[in-house]
C-alpha cells in the first residue's frame, strides 16, 4: 500500500538570491557564501536550476548552457542518485520542465541531468585535461572466419521506387494528427507473392528551415519543412528488394514531435502507427486496384511473411508492434482497432530504447548495438536479449550484433552529415580538445558513414534470411558462432544470442549458490552489490539502470582472482539438463581492453560425476570511459568430455569456472546447452498487464483509498514483479504477483490524506515487468494526487528597511500559512521614483556576481542589471523566511540611496497584490 504523506514535508528553502535572467552559455559555478547566502540543509540550487511557478504551475526547470539535440534517449533529472522524472523539453531546445507531480518538496541534492546514462549538466568525466592524454583503447577484434553465405551482396532483382501520402491519423495521448506518409521500394519483374519489410525511424528532429534551424515542432510551422527521416534507410531497402522483398520506409514525426508527454515515450503511438499502414497493406493485397501507385507498381506483399525494423525509439515502437499483434492492448490506450491480417517474423532493432524493458519473447530478434552510440549510450537495447530469458517459450532466436565503432546516427542517411537534407551530425560526443581513442572520428576503429551502413544493410539482410527466409546458413552470423560477413567489412562485429531451443539455463537470476565468487545486482546502490563497483571502466549494456533505485532478479556471477586455479562454483537450485546439447555455450564478459583470460569450464552431475570440458579465452571489447563496452562475448565447449566420463547431461548440478591466468576479472551472464539449427517459433498464450494512470484530488479532510488501474488480459498465467515508488525517496518496494488473464487484478492502493495546507502534486508511481511466461505493454502507471488548496498569500515587513552602507536591508516575508511545500518567491529591482538609487558599487561584489553574473563594473543602478530578480522559497512548514540586500561601505560622501523591490511571477510579469519592498540606505562617513 501506498500512503500518500502531506505532513512533515521540509522543503527545499532555496534562500540563495539568483537571477531569473536566461543562463549563460558559459554556466558560472556557484560561490557558496554564507554571509550574503541563506541556504537550507539541500544547499540550494546549483546553476542553471530553478524552481518556478506555483501549485499546478510548480516546476523543476533546467537551462543548458547550449541547445540538446532532440534524440531518441530520454532526458531525466535525478537528485542523490534518485529518478526525479523525465523533463517537458521547451521549443528552444534548452529549458527542461519538471511538473509539479515530479518536483519534490524538499530533497533537491546532487541534482543531476542524464540521458542513458550520460551526463549534459557536466562535462564527460573521462575527458582528460589539456596536455595530457586521454584513455586508450585496445585494437579492434581480429577479424572473424568468413560465413559461408554472404547476405550483404545485392540479388538478381533491380528496384522501383515509390511513395505514397494518406489521411493524417489520430492517435490516443497526442493533440495533432500524425502523418501517414512512407516511402516503397520494391522489386522490378519478381512474381508471385513477396515479403514484406517495414523501416520505422527513431527520434529526430521534425522540421528545418532553409537557414540551417531545426525544430521538435508538429506540425511543422510556416516557413519549414518536415525533415524526412523515412528516406534513411533506403540503401538498406535496395539491398532488400534487390533480393526480393517488398519495403516500406514510414514517417514518423507526428509522434516525435509530441512523444515528450507519452509516459512510455511514444511506444504504443508509434505501434498503433506502424500496425494502421501494415493495415493498409493487408487491404491492399486483398484488393489491389485500391492501392497507391506506389504499392501497384511493387509485387504483391504477402502479409504472413513480415520483418519490422525500427531505429532507437523506432525499435521499441516495432517491438511494441510486435507485442500487440500477439497480444492486443486494451482499446482506451490503441490507435488500431482492427483485427490482426499479418504474422510478423522477426524484428531489427537498430541502437534501440527499451524503456519499458518488456522485449516480445515469442517473436525473434537482433539487435544492433552501436559501440560508440552518443545519443543511447548505454546500450540498453541489449535488454531485448537478456530481457526474454523465461518470458517465453524460448524458441525465438534473440541475437545481440555488436558493431565496434559505429555511432547512432549514420544507420540512416538522412541523419549523416553529407548525405541529410537537412543539418545533422555525428552523435558521438566528441570534443576537439580531449578525442577519444576509439570513438573520435578518424581513429582506427571508428566506422565512417558509410562503412557502418554498409555494415548495417548487410545485418538487417540477415535477419531477413534467417527469420522470414527460413535459410539457417546465415545463422552463424547472428547466433554467437564467430563468422562475419565480408560485406561488412571492414566492421568487426561480434554477436552472441539467446533462445532459439537452447537447452538447460543457468541463470544466476534464478536460485543459485556461488562459491568463490559473488551473485552481484546488475542495478543496486550499493557497491558491494552491484555488478559494475568502483574501479570499472565505461558501463555495460547488460546492466543498464531501469527506472527504479534497485531491481530484483537481474543478477550476474562477478569473479575475481589474484592467483590461478581457486574455481568458482556455481551451483543451480534446479539440476540442469544439456541432453542433446552439442556443446555448453557461456556469455561472459570480460574488462574492456583485456586479452588472453582464461579459464577452464568443469560440469558436476548430481551423482558426483565430473569433466572439465576444455578451456575458454576471452577478450575484452574495445573500450573507454565513455562506451559501454563491457559486454558478453560467447564463448563455447563440447560436451564430448562430459559424455565420456560418464556425467548425466540430463541432472547437471555444478558449473565451475577456473581461472588460469595471474589474475583477472569477469561476469557470467549465464550459460546453455547449444546445438546447431533454427527451430520452428510457435507463440505461447500469454497474459497480458497494462498499467494506467489516475488522477484525483487531495481533498480537505479524511482517507481516501485509491487503487491503481492494472488491467490484466490475454490467456494463461504467469508472473510479474510489481515495483511501488515511496514520491518522498524514490526508492522502491517490490513484490512477485502471479497473474492470470480473467483473474484478479493486480491489487496497487494508495491512500491520500486530505488537508487545507498548500502542497506539491503528489505522483504516486508503479512499474511492473514480466519475470516468467507473461508479456507487459503500459508498464508504468499510478495515481497523481493534485493539490486542490490555494496558494499562501505574502506580506513584508521591513526588519532594516533603512540601515548606513556596510549593513544588510532586511525585510521579512510572512505567509497567511504554512505550507506543505517551499513556496517560491521572487522580486525583480525597479527603478526608484525619487532621488537617487543604489547602484552596483554600493552593494557587495560577491552577492552581485552570485545574484547576476554582473560586474559592479561600470557603475550602473540595480534597475538597469539586467533581468535582476532575487528569489527565496519559505521553507515548508515554516510561515517565514528574511530577504537580504548586503551593501558595502565606502569614502564617499553622498546622499541617501534607495532600492524598490517587486514582487512578479516566474515571467517577471508583476504579482496583483503583491508586496512591493523599498530599502534606503544612508552615508556611514
Amino acid at each position: 500500500m501506498i500512503r500518500a504523506r502531506r505532513t512533515g514535508i521540509t522543503a527545499a528553502a532555496v534562500l540563495a538570491l539568483i537571477a531569473a535572467a536566461p543562463w549563460p552559455a558559459q554556466a558560472r559555478q556557484a560561490t557558496a557564501t554564507a554571509a550574503f547566502t541563506a541556504v537550507d540543509a539541500d544547499g540550494g540550487l546549483p546553476p542553471g536550476w530553478r524552481v518556478t511557478g506555483e501549485g499546478a504551475d510548480r516546476e523543476l526547470v533546467w537551462r543548458s548552457p547550449a541547445p540538446v539535440a532532440l534524440g531518441d534517449a530520454r532526458v531525466e533529472f535525478y537528485a542523490g542518485g534518485r529518478l526525479l522524472g523525465r523533463p517537458r523539453p521547451g521549443p528552444d531546445g534548452r529549458t527542461f520542465r519538471l511538473g509539479p507531480d515530479r518536483t519534490p518538496a524538499s530533497g533537491l541534492t546532487g541534482l543531476q541531468v542524464l540521458a542513458s546514462g550520460r551526463r549534459l549538466d557536466a562535462p564527460s568525466a573521462s575527458a582528460a585535461p589539456p596536455g595530457r592524454s586521454g584513455p586508450t583503447a585496445a585494437p579492434p577484434p581480429a577479424p572473424l572466419p568468413a560465413n559461408a553465405v554472404d547476405p550483404g551482396r545485392p540479388g538478381r532483382y533491380a528496384t522501383t521506387t515509390g511513395e505514397y501520402t494518406l489521411a493524417p491519423v489520430r492517435l490516443p495521448g497526442l493533440a495533432a494528427p500524425v502523418e501517414m506518409k512512407a516511402v516503397v521500394v520494391a522489386p522490378r519483374g519478381a512474381t508471385g507473392t513477396r515479403p514484406l519489410a517495414l523501416f520505422l525511424h527513431g527520434r529526430h528532429a521534425t522540421c528545418y528551415a532553409s537557414h540551417g534551424r531545426v525544430s521538435g515542432d508538429w506540425p511543422c510551422p510556416a516557413g519549414t519543412r518536415p525533415i524526412p527521416s523515412h528516406r534513411g534507410y533506403l540503401r538498406d531497402q535496395r539491398l532488400l528488394a534487390s533480393q526480393g522483398y517488398v519495403t516500406v520506409s514510414v514517417a514518423a514525426n507526428g509522434v516525435n514531435g509530441q512523444d515528450f508527454a507519452a509516459e512510455d515515450g511514444g511506444a504504443q503511438a508509434r505501434s498503433s502507427l506502424v500496425r494502421l499502414h501494415l493495415a493498409h497493406w493487408a487491404d491492399w493485397a486483398a484488393r489491389p486496384a485500391s492501392a497507391p501507385d506506389a504499392v501497384r507498381r511493387a509485387p504483391r506483399a504477402d502479409l504472413s511473411r513480415v520483418l519490422l525494423v525500427g531505429h532507437s525509439r523506432g525499435g521499441e515502437g516495432v517491438n511494441r508492434a510486435a507485442l500487440d499483434s500477439l497480444n492486443p492492448p486494451p482499446a482506451g490506450q490503441d490507435g488500431y482497432r482492427g483485427a490482426v491480417r499479418w504474422h510478423i517474423r522477426g524484428t531489427v532493432l537498430i541502437g534501440p530504447t527499451v524503456f519499458g524493458q518488456n522485449p516480445v519473447a515469442d517473436v525473434p530478434s537482433t539487435t544492433i548495438l552501436p559501440g560508440c552510440d552518443g545519443d543511447v549510450s548505454d546500450l540498453q537495447g541489449e535488454l531485448y536479449v537478456d530481457g526474454t530469458r523465461g518470458t517465453g517459450r524460448g524458441t525465438a532466436l534473440h541475437s545481440a550484433v555488436y558493431m565496434v565503432g559505429a555511432d547512432h546516427n549514420f544507420f540512416n542517411t538522412e541523419w549523416t552529415p553529407g548525405t541529410a537534407q537537412a543539418p545533422a551530425e555525428d552523435d558521438f560526443w566528441d570534443d576537439p580538445a580531449h578525442r577519444d581513442p576509439l570513438c573520435s572520428p578518424g581513429t582506427r576503429t571508428r566506422l565512417t558513414a558509410d562503412q557502418q551502413h554498409r555494415a548495417g544493410a548487410t545485418y538487417i539482410a540477415a535477419a531477413a534470411r534467417l527469420f522470414v527466409a527460413g535459410d539457417d546458413r546465415v545463422r552463424p552470423l547472428l547466433d554467437g558462432s564467430g563468422r562475419r560477413a565480408p560485406s561488412a567489412d571492414p566492421a568487426r562485429v561480434l554477436t552472441h544470442a539467446v533462445g532459439a531451443g537452447r537447452g538447460g539455463g543457468l541463470l544466476p537470476d534464478g536460485p543459485v549458490t556461488v562459491t568463490g565468487g559473488r551473485l552481484c545486482s546488475a542495478v543496486d546502490p550499493r557497491p558491494s552489490v552491484a555488478c559494475l563497483g568502483t574501479g570499472s571502466s565505461g558501463t555495460s549494456p547488460h546492466f543498464a539502470r531501469w527506472e527504479t533505485d534497485r531491481e530484483t532478479g537481474r543478477r550476474a556471477v562477478a569473479l575475481r582472482w589474484t592467483a590461478a586455479g581457486r574455481p568458482v562454483v556455481v551451483r543451480p537450485g534446479t539440476p540442469l539438463s544439456l541432453a542433446g546439447a552439442t556443446d555448453l555455450t557461456l556469455r561472459l564478459i570480460v574488462p574492456p581492453n583485456t586479452s588472453g583470460t582464461r579459464l577452464d569450464v568443469s560440469v558436476t552431475d548430481t551423482a558426483g560425476h565430473r569433466a572439465t570440458l576444455g578451456r575458454v579465452d576471452a577478450d575484452g571489447l574495445p573500450g573507454t570511459e565513455r562506451t559501454a563496452s563491457a559486454w558478453a562475448r560467447e564463448l563455447r565447449v563440447p560436451l564430448t568430455a562430459a559424455r565420456g566420463a560418464g556425467v548425466d547431461l540430463r541432472r547437471v548440478g555444478a558449473l565451475e569456472l577456473t581461472p588460469r591466468t595471474r589474475s583477472g576479472r569477469a561476469w557470467l551472464m549465464d550459460a546453455w546447452g547449444w546445438r546447431a539449427g533454427t527451430p520452428a517459433v510457435r507463440p505461447d498464450a500469454l497474459p497480458r498487464v497494462d498499467v494506467g494512470r489516475l488522477t484525483v484530488a487531495e481533498g480537505d479532510s479524511g482517507v481516501r483509498t485509491y487503487r491503481v488501474p492494472v488491467r490484466v488480459s490475454g490467456h494463461g498465467q504467469g508472473q510479474v514483479r510489481v515495483y511501488v515508488l515511496d514520491p518522498a525517496t524514490g526508492r522502491s518496494t517490490e513484490r512477485l504477483v502471479a497473474v492470470r488473464a480473467g483473474g484478479p487484478a493486480v491489487d496497487v492502493p494508495v491512500r491520500v490524506e486530505g488537508n487545507t495546507r498548500y502542497g506539491p502534486d503528489v505522483s504516486h508511481d508503479v512499474l511492473v515487468k514480466a519475470v516468467r511466461h507473461a508479456v507487459v505493454g503500459s508498464y508504468r502507471g499510478g495515481v497523481t494526487v493534485r493539490n486542490d488548496d490555494p496558494r499562501p498569500t505574502v506580506t513584508a515587513t521591513p526588519v532594516a528597511g533603512r540601515v548606513t552602507e556596510g549593513r544588510s536591508l532586511t525585510w521579512r516575508l510572512t505567509l497567511s500559512a504554512a505550507a506543505d511545500t517551499g513556496v517560491p518567491l521572487a522580486f525583480a529591482v525597479r527603478p526608484v521614483p525619487h532621488g537617487p538609487e543604489l547602484s552596483t558599487r554600493d552593494v557587495d561584489p560577491r552577492w552581485l556576481r552570485e545574484v547576476s553574473g554582473a560586474s559592479p563594473t561600470p557603475e550602473r543602478p540595480l534597475s538597469k542589471v539586467p533581468g535582476l530578480t532575487l528569489r527565496l522559497s519559505v521553507p515548508a512548514g515554516r510561515r517565514s523566511a528574511d530577504l537580504a540586500v548586503p551593501t558595502v561601505r565606502d569614502r564617499v560622501r553622498e546622499h541617501p540611496e534607495s532600492v524598490r523591490l517587486q514582487a512578479v511571477d516566474d515571467e517577471g510579469r508583476p504579482q496583483p497584490g503583491g508586496p512591493v519592498l523599498t530599502g534606503t540606505v544612508v552615508d556611514g562617513a
